[in-house]
């Protein structure tokens, strides 16, 4: 499976981040001695089922080592485009290519561990077009109980969006308007959704939901074959936003030992 790498671009100096990157690419960012781009990298390149890497976002890979790396696509004006980009890369590529991994270029705590599990659990069973990830609350506390996260609370947990999902690669062709509009809500369960429907946003404020039912709803609204998946890895919900983010991953990463769901917090 060919995997596209969210890289993004600069940091305005509204970012809370930008005290650390003077405008530079987040990717650039140093966690534990290596850009946080390339601790991506490096657990794709290790990951035996990811073949080729796309990285969208960036002007320029200088500096970074990625043996599979295929192409480097500049930033296309914004995280859907950079998507849809990927996506039709991945098809010129190999035009027989049904499914394709999206990573978060922020996620410097994964493995290629985490990222065989994913690949794994979402082609096992019936066909789909979205698989979707996400870390229950508990998991991303019990490994880092200051991370401080935006949780969504359901009938059955709460849970934060993981930052890794592996989608069919011919939608790129389709659903674009309500893409575009969902992820600009991205960071908002509540106004994603209103954009879905108003009964979906009855039924998550009395938490008549559980996590598999909003799931499943979600996909049906976008007409698209919904597949959750539940992750046991805290890292793969673990993006770095906040400078309290960066302090934490460095020291995880400083400190790095075997990755396991038992050691993740799964």
């Amino acid at each position: 499976m060919d995997a596209v790498v969210l890289a993004g671009g600069g940091v305005e100096p509204q970012d809370p981040l930008y005290d650390y990157t003077q405008g530079r690419p987040k990717a650039l960012l140093d966690i534990a001695g290596k850009p946080m781009l390339q601790w991506v990298l490096d657990a794709l390149e290790a990951a035996p089922s990811v073949e080729r890497l796309i990285v969208v976002g960036l002007d320029a890979l200088t500096g970074f080592q990625a043996a599979k790396m295929s192409s480097l696509l500049p930033g296309q004006g914004g995280l859907l485009p950079n998507i849809l980009a990927g996506l039709r890369e991945v098809r010129r590529l190999n035009p027989t290519a049904e499914y394709t991994l999206l990573v978060s270029g922020d996620i410097p705590g994964i493995t290629a561990e985490m990222v065989e599990w994913v690949i794994a659990h979402a082609l096992d069973g019936e066909p789909f077009d979205l698989a979707y990830l996400v870390v229950p609350r508990e998991v991303i506390e019990r490994r880092f109980p200051a991370s401080r996260r935006t949780y969504l609370r359901l009938k059955d947990t709460e849970v934060c969006g993981g930052d890794m999902q592996v989608v069919r690669t011919s939608l790129a062709e389709t659903h674009t308007e309500i893409w575009e509009r969902l992820i600009a809500a991205r960071k908002n369960p509540l106004r994603q959704a209103q954009i879905l429907g108003w009964d979906l946003v009855v039924k998550l404020l009395f938490r008549q939901l559980t996590v598999d039912e909003a799931v499943r709803l979600a996909a049906r609204r976008l007409g698209v074959r919904g597949k959750l998946l539940l992750s046991p890895y805290a890292e793969l919900g673990m993006d770095v936003d906040k400078p309290h983010q960066v302090e934490l991953m460095r020291q995880a990463l400083s400190a790095r030992g075997p990755a396991s769901p038992e050691a993740s917090g799964g």
